[in-house]
């Protein structure tokens, strides 16, 4: 059975671009608030790079959780909860012949966590 009848109103393009923003959004929506530290960071990256290639479409992602703020964490605990400005994503996924790179990461100038399409090829 197809999905196609269910995006039959959509462009090639836009399908592709639609899939990567989608499982960037599941990655934003699942994963931040959970505890991270300097021990952990390399497996939860790899746990949401390998949970997130399952979904349609997606050929790849990369995750990067920025040490320097675990290393910057001031409680007693050593771990901090993820947060969004702590994260830079690159999912990239293809539909037919397109491809798309959504991306997130902090920008400063816009104090915020912003997720965009990077590239349409």
């Amino acid at each position: 059975m197809s999905d196609e009848k269910y995006f039959q109103n959509i462009t090639t393009r836009e399908r592709a671009i639609f899939e990567g923003a989608i499982t960037m959004g599941a990655l934003f929506h699942q994963f931040v608030g959970t505890p991270v530290s300097m021990g952990s960071a390399p497996s939860l990256e790899k746990a949401m790079e390998q949970s997130l290639t399952l979904q349609p479409c997606i050929s790849s992602v990369k995750v990067r959780i920025d040490r320097e703020t675990l290393e910057n964490a001031e409680n007693e605990y050593d771990y901090l909860s993820l947060t969004g400005d702590m994260l830079d994503v690159r999912v990239s996924s293809q539909y037919q012949e397109v491809k798309v790179v959504v991306r997130m990461h902090y920008i400063e100038e816009l104090q915020y966590p912003l997720m965009y399409v990077e590239e349409v090829d």
